[in-house]
């Protein structure tokens, strides 16, 4: 279960991410540092889902 309530906090902060993300491009003259670090962490939180996801599929 307790891998269960990680990936859903990972989903949480994935589109908390897509959204600041969203508003951050939206902006006019937006800071495009922001928006790549941004992205680097929502791809982190991916990879981490993904390898939550493979090892919930090896426990079962």
């Amino acid at each position: 279960m307790a891998i269960k309530a990680h990936m859903d906090t990972l989903n949480r902060r994935h589109q908390e991410l897509e959204a600041a993300i969203s508003s951050e491009s939206k902006h006019p003259g937006h800071d495009e540092l922001r928006l790549v670090e941004l992205k680097r962490q929502k791809l982190k939180i991916k990879d981490q889902l993904e390898e939550l996801r493979s090892q919930s599929k090896t426990l079962n």
